[in-house]
């Protein structure tokens, strides 16, 4: 069944306010502050080793006793806490290294990360270039 023209103005219209939201939350984080993908990815492990510490400190607590059990499962929540804290902390944006002495400057393309070149095209996609 095909929409009504109020339908199909309201669909448009719908359509045109959720790309522009959507272009203010993939550039939110501006500024001098990014997520780092080097520190969501060392989160993201120590977390899974966390979880992995608590879950033996658990098991293992009538073979080891009861306080090395504690002791094991504190460090595995700190672990985890540390993890998630890692992971969302947003880091610093630093200006370009400078190239040493005799070395070969590399393209910018080259630099960039995988994800700021599908961010660009992006961009330049919704911008209709």
């Amino acid at each position: 069944m095909p929409l009504s023209e109020q339908e199909q103005r309201l669909l448009d219209e719908m359509e045109r306010h959720l790309l522009h939201n959507d272009a203010d939350i993939v550039s939110a984080p501006s500024g001098d502050r990014v997520i780092s993908y080097r520190n969501l990815v060392y989160g993201a492990v120590l977390l899974l080793v966390g979880i992995g510490a608590l879950v033996a400190g658990v098991a293992a607590g009538g073979q080891l006793g009861p306080i090395v059990s504690i002791i094991v499962g504190v460090i595995g929540f700190a672990a985890m806490l540390t993890g998630v804290i890692l992971a969302a902390t947003p880091t610093r944006r630093s200006g370009p290294p400078s190239p040493a002495k005799g070395a070969t400057p590399r393209t910018p393309q080259s630099s960039s990360s995988f994800m700021d070149r599908m961010n660009d095209r992006w961009d330049r996609r919704q911008d209709g270039r």
